[in-house]
């Protein structure tokens, strides 16, 4: 039976989901198939500092029915005379998953990662949690291991309830246990998006620490100058009036915008992937503008 021609219009995407690569709790495989079982018409996995989850996806094979985006989400620094802004989030879509640049620095991302762990154990164990890292890398698995793995061991032993309450009491910045990390300059960051043949886009800008939207648009107009081309609207802790703000700057600014849930698995169990809280809903229109059709 043909399909209607504006079957497209129901069709919904998540251009922002987290595997067990980095830091979500499904791999790239239940990924696919929760995707299809959703009837998703295009996704993304944008898993932090590593194209392992990208390449397993590709490797397991993408249904047909789906469209796929290989991606990455990289922290990085501010531009100086933003620097109060503390850290943010670029996105990567349509890179080459292969490339050699981009995989090396990746790798030195992860190694940053993995050396600030035992760190923030150190912290809490002078606190007076009791964890070792041991148990947090139990707690991973094949993962990329984290604060959220920690977090993780935090709450199975009782010293929080929640996994908000582990970060909001002792992981987030400025809180007990918090230990900064690496990150790259964001001009760097960009080029090497962009030599990956990727686009570059700026992820929830909710979390840029600033209530002033217009230092929100000047930093998104001198992040277009090193290469920016994207701006994440949709995202489920925008308010609806932060999404039609966030559209405006990205229409007038003439960025691509984009959109997806952050989906974690478990560790986010009130964010599923294509609908966020329940309320997301991110046009198929989205994805093809990003692709170019």
């Amino acid at each position: 039976m043909r399909k209607p021609l504006d079957y497209k219009e129901n069709l919904k995407i998540d251009l922002h989901i987290h595997s067990t690569a980095s830091d979500g709790t499904l791999s790239p495989l239940e990924i696919l198939r929760l995707a299809h079982q959703l009837n998703l018409g295009a996704i993304a996995i944008t898993d932090h500092d590593t194209m392992a989850g990208v390449k397993e996806a590709l490797a397991q094979g993408i249904p047909p029915s789906l469209k796929f985006l290989p991606g990455v989400e990289i922290s990085v620094l501010p531009p100086p005379t933003f620097s109060n802004l503390g850290s943010f989030h670029f996105l990567g879509y349509s890179i080459d998953p292969d490339n050699t640049l981009l995989n090396h620095t990746c790798s030195e991302l992860q190694r940053a990662r993995k050396n600030r762990n035992p760190r923030i154990l150190k912290i809490l164990n002078e606190l007076g949690l009791n964890i070792t890292l041991t148990q947090v890398q139990k707690e991973a698995g094949e993962c990329q291991l984290g604060r959220p793995h920690i977090a993780q061991v935090m709450l199975k032993k009782g010293y929080v309830k929640s996994i908000n309450e582990a970060f909001d009491r002792y992981l987030s910045q400025g809180k007990p246990a918090y230990v900064d990390k690496y990150r790259l300059d964001c001009a760097k960051a960009i080029e090497i998006i962009l030599a990956a043949g990727g686009v570059p886009v700026l992820a929830h800008p909710f979390l840029v620490q600033t209530q002033n939207d217009k230092i929100l648009e000047d930093l998104v107009i001198t992040l277009m100058e090193m290469g920016l081309q994207g701006l994440e609207v949709y995202y489920p802790e925008h308010s609806p009036e932060k999404t039609a703000h966030y559209a405006k700057i990205a229409n007038r600014r003439r960025l691509l915008m984009t959109g997806g849930t952050d989906f974690h698995g478990s560790l986010k169990p009130e964010i599923q992937m294509g609908s966020g809280k329940g309320n997301l809903s991110i046009p198929y229109a989205i994805y093809e503008k990003l692709v170019g059709l």
